[in-house]
């Protein structure tokens, strides 16, 4: 679609979210689509769903994931692509957990170049490794709506459940304390250049993600805002 043809209340532009696990992507993501009316696209949830149906994908990658280590870009991109092709990503969408390299930057520049998106919005969360750890092992997430909560920051109303749905709330193979260093030595080598890359490209837009939910939620709004109608 043609740029001069989106509507002009719509981010029309993907925002990435960029930031260590347990930094808040996924929270902040959902929130900000849900703002904007646009896809909150999570590549830690499409293949997560392609390992439950048991896909060839799935198959490929949940020995992967469950070693904490990160999906090969020939399986990432091969989900990416398809799935902002479709209609409901004309005016915009919100990735979480994707790019996760510099080479999957690249190919997402030119992916969003071929169908007349603006330039992206990067942002960038920014947090003291020491306060990873409890946000990680206590990461919860609803098997119903994929709501996240904390058991020591944001526990639900009732333990275990889901306060929208009540659905049985589940710690991820990949929050287990054995699994978590792998995953952040992962990040540190192959996903932290991409702070540089967008940062050269004029696109990263850093926030402290210590602070509260509301507090990220309203920086991270004022960010995007400050953006809109931009080139």
């Amino acid at each position: 679609m043609a740029p001069d043809t989106r509507h002009p209340d719509k981010l029309d532009r993907a925002v990435i979210f960029l930031g260590p696990p347990g930094a808040g992507k996924g929270t902040q993501a959902k929130e900000l689509a849900r703002k904007y009316g646009v896809p909150h696209l999570s590549t830690g949830d499409m293949l997560r769903e392609h390992v439950t149906k048991g896909t060839p994908l799935g198959v490929k990658a949940k020995p992967i994931m469950e070693r904490g280590e990160l999906v090969p870009d020939s399986l990432v991109l091969q989900m990416v692509r398809e799935r902002i092709e479709r209609p409901d990503c004309s005016h915009g969408f919100v990735f979480d957990g994707f790019p996760r390299t510099v080479a999957q930057a690249k190919y997402l520049g030119e992916l969003l170049k071929q169908h007349g998106y603006k330039r992206p919005f990067v942002i960038h969360l920014a947090i003291d490794p020491s306060v990873l750890l409890p946000r990680l092992t206590g990461r919860r997430t609803c098997k119903m709506g994929g709501e996240i909560y904390n058991i020591y920051e944001r526990p639900p109303k009732v333990a275990g459940r889901c306060d929208a749905d009540g659905g049985e709330l589940v710690q991820r193979p990949d929050d287990r304390e054995e699994v978590i260093g792998p995953r952040l030595r992962a990040y540190e080598k192959q996903t932290a250049p991409l702070v540089a890359y967008y940062g050269r490209l004029g696109l990263l837009h850093s926030i402290d993600a210590s602070k509260s939910v509301e507090e990220v939620g309203r920086q991270v709004l004022q960010s995007v805002q400050s953006v809109r109608g931009a080139r």
